[in-house]
């Protein structure tokens, strides 16, 4: 399960355990029970987001590989509740990736942490003058290292735009909490490019806890996650769950997605 984001992002799921059945079977083991059928898991899936019973939720386990701009990578990181593995620039040259909007965007007035999308005045000049900057930081950069500069050193000098990737394993339960914020219209436009995809490949694996997260934990205002909750309305939740309790949720969820039908279940 793979999608570009951005103009030279992407996020991949590189692994999953879990699934909707883990949640139900992490929730009834205080009862010595497992499932008791489609129907009734997927109400028992319902109660426990409805009443903030959450830490079954933590038994599945996302792991993905993302590539993003530092900027979106440093406010990423502020999710302590997961794992993170960087590539350093200690240790390898930097590629010759950095992030240009399509747009300056304008700065919001009443809000000083936002932004407007709408371009500023000269817009286009100025995405040039960009480009040309990051040409200048490259070349620089080169010169340090042919200088025999060190490659802990002469990363010093490259922007936040510059692109970087790094390894995230985050459980269900905090994956929610990612998207719940980051999703929201108020979070930056790019990093909620990349919440989006999360949201996808989550609704993807874990059909039932998506749809129930939506209409009681999602607190955030988001057309894009409340369209992904709308085009479940015809989905049969309890077929999809029989399938994915059959085939195993990541088998199940990367045919589908690979397919190209894993985006509108029915």
């Amino acid at each position: 399960m793979f999608e570009e984001v951005l103009d030279r992002g992407f996020v991949k799921l590189v692994d999953f355990m879990g699934g909707d059945y883990s949640v139900v079977e992490s929730a009834r083991v205080s009862f010595g029970e497992g499932s008791k059928g489609p129907r009734q898991d997927i109400r028992l899936i319902r109660y426990l987001l409805k009443h903030k019973h959450e830490t079954p939720f933590e038994h599945s386990v996302f792991k993905f590989h993302v590539k993003a701009p530092i900027f979106v990578a440093r406010q990423w990181f502020r999710h302590r509740i997961g794992s993170f593995n960087e590539i350093s620039l200690r240790y390898v040259e930097y590629r010759d990736e950095f992030y240009i909007p399509d747009f300056m965007r304008r700065q919001a007035e009443k809000d000083k942490q936002a932004s407007i999308l709408e371009p500023v005045e000269e817009s286009d000049a100025l995405i040039e003058e960009l480009k040309e900057h990051y040409r200048m930081v490259r070349a620089f950069y080169d010169k340090l290292l042919e200088k025999g500069v060190a490659r802990e050193l002469a990363r010093t000098i490259l922007p936040m735009g510059t692109y970087t990737q790094f390894y995230w394993s985050v459980n269900a339960r905090s994956l929610m909490n990612f998207v719940r914020l980051r999703a929201d219209e108020h979070a930056q436009w790019e990093i909620q490019q990349y919440a989006n995809v999360i949201a996808r490949m989550f609704r993807a694996l874990m059909p039932v806890t998506f749809k129930f997260f939506v209409d009681f934990v999602f607190d955030g205002s988001s057309g894009y996650i409340e369209k992904l909750r709308d085009e479940m309305e015809e989905w049969n939740l309890e077929e999809i769950y029989s399938q994915m309790m059959e085939e195993g949720s990541l088998n199940y969820a990367r045919r589908r997605w690979e397919n190209g039908t894993g985006r509108e279940e029915r």
